[in-house]
């Protein structure tokens, strides 16, 4: 019996994600415990999952030989070390969009909050006053909402704001006009947001970038009484700056749901009146807290199988990799491994080519899949989407990525090509929506055979007996074969067999093969 991999839990996420993970994996709750105590039990775990107080630093990463994956509940990855991760081929994964609505509404209820100063009104009737004057407060209708990121959480409060008839501006480097215009916002520039927007809404992430993004310098290019809301993260507004913009009534009023450094109990915000606070409640709801966990949990899940997690934060596959491309992806992984088995090795520099349909899609994470596959074949040691380019580097490989319309008569095929030891190789695969994964071609022989776990590649003389020896040995050996496709060379001198087979091939199969009258070559490739 197998033994089950270790998943450490070192933070609560909803019992439905822990429940999921139960099912395949050997789950230890250490939620309430202490660092060391974390330490000393993931020593041989496969996965951590921690929300955002726990630090995954260098430390905890090395103390976990066998981790293959950390998963945070959540989006910000702030207390996970990436740079450590992905050095020792750890993925990180998260639950990227878990929260997005329920930080969008929360945005919304600061907006609310400051627009109405409800907060201070609480407060003050509480503390025995009726001051209906004291707290006039301001209409969101017909007032110009700047919002700094565009992306999922910005653009929910801009739809949300929009319904209360105000004005949507933004500012996003990496959304285009067009896209901003389906929703209603008008792009513009920074300081042109900062010079027109009644109200401002931060929904960047926390990068050098952004850092400080608005302090006093920025605070003097916005209008005067301008309101902030921040419910993105702590360290991109300069808390001091916006304390005292409030004072001085540059800033009308600002709403913070994040902080520099978290916990904390103490800010210059906290004493400045017309300032609302929360800690850190964006997502803070029942939905969201169960949304991440099932997202971490399955994310995690994913990894653990060694499937390619396309929303891992450290890996860079470019654009969005299409549900049409998903396949392929699989595929270039078991086509990488094929490769370097029948190759006997991996080129130096490995040319993956995506022809046809496939063509449009981005390469990049197609690429990665076959240097994983191939790499994973060659090597003794353990190949991750992660660490697969380091080895690489290491080794002197390189990729190259094409693309190409056409496709030898099928819809999308992926071609990996490159020279081992002098000779040119090359292995080419499909998907078909019926039949799966396809091998199609090795070295010119075309060679149409599904794939399955357990695949042999036979280079043989292209004369009567051959197919039935290699039968009958299978046979004796009470191996069964699932297909079988034989192709010629282009020139007709030679044939190779393409077979899938039920079971494992042992390995004096594989040498009586070779001793068979008119086989040339034999490859056993475990696809398992």
């Amino acid at each position: 019996m197998a033994i089950r991999q270790k998943v450490v839990i070192a933070e609560a996420i909803a019992d439905v994600g822990v429940q999921g993970l139960e099912a395949f994996y050997d789950v230890v709750d250490a939620v309430g415990k202490t660092r060391d105590e974390v330490l000393a039990l993931v020593g041989d775990a496969a996965a951590i999952i921690v929300r955002s107080a726990t630090q995954v630093d260098r430390e905890m990463i090395e103390a976990a030989p066998e981790l293959v994956v950390v998963g945070r509940a959540g989006i910000g990855v702030d207390n996970i070390d990436i740079v450590a991760a992905t050095e020792h081929g750890v993925m990180v994964v998260n639950a990227p969009h878990a929260n997005t609505i329920s930080a969008a509404e929360h945005t919304m209820a600061l907006l609310l909050a400051q627009a109405r100063r409800i907060p201070e009104a609480d407060r003050s009737l509480r503390e025995g006053r009726w001051d209906r004057k004291e707290f006039r407060g301001i209409e969101l209708h017909d007032k110009t909402l700047g919002i700094l990121g565009l992306g999922r959480i910005g653009t929910l409060v801009a739809q949300r704001a929009s319904s209360f008839g105000m004005r949507i501006v933004a500012y996003d480097p990496y959304v285009s006009p067009e896209r901003a215009k389906r929703v209603g916002v008008e792009m513009l520039s920074l300081d042109e947001v900062f010079a027109i927007s009644d109200m401002l809404t931060i929904h960047l992430p926390k990068t050098p970038q952004t850092e400080n993004i608005i302090d006093a310098a920025s605070i003097a290019k916005m209008k005067t009484g301008v309101r902030i809301v921040n419910v993105a993260r702590g360290g991109i507004v300069n808390e001091a700056d916006l304390a005292d913009a409030v004072r001085s009534g540059a800033v009308g009023g600002a709403a913070v749901d994040v902080f520099e450094t978290e916990p904390t109990t103490e800010s210059p915000l906290f004493d400045v009146p017309r300032i609302t606070v929360t800690p850190h409640l964006g997502a803070s709801t029942t939905e969201a807290q169960d949304k991440a966990g099932i997202a971490v949990a399955r994310a995690v899940g994913d990894a653990l199988s060694g499937e390619l997690v396309l929303s891992a934060v450290n890996l860079d596959l470019g654009p969005a990799v299409s549900s049409e491309a998903l396949p392929f992806v699989k595929l270039a992984e078991q086509l990488g491994t094929i490769f370097a088995v029948f190759s006997k090795g991996i080129p130096s520099t490995m040319t993956v080519c995506a022809q046809g349909r496939l063509a449009d899609e981005p390469v990049r994470p197609i690429a990665l899949a076959v240097l994983k596959g191939a790499l994973a074949a060659a090597s003794d040691v353990p190949v991750s989407y992660i660490n697969a380019p380091l080895i690489a580097e290491e080794h002197g490989i390189s990729v190259v990525e094409e693309s190409r319309q056409g496709s030898s008569g099928y819809q999308s095929v992926i071609q990996i090509s490159g020279e081992v030891a002098g000779r040119p190789r090359t292995v080419s695969g499909t998907h078909m929506e019926r039949r799966g994964a396809v091998l199609i071609a090795v070295d010119g022989y075309a060679i149409e055979v599904p794939l399955t776990n357990h695949m042999l590649l036979i280079r043989n003389e292209d004369a009567p007996g051959c197919i039935g020896r290699v039968g009958t040995l299978l046979g004796d050996l009470r191996i069964n074969i699932a297909d079988m496709v034989v192709g010629r060379s282009p020139d007709g001198a030679a044939a190779m067999m393409g077979i899938a087979l039920d079971q494992a091939l042992p390995d004096e199969a594989a040498a009586s093969l070779l001793e068979l009258e008119g086989i040339a070559a034999a490859r056993y490739i475990d696809l398992s």
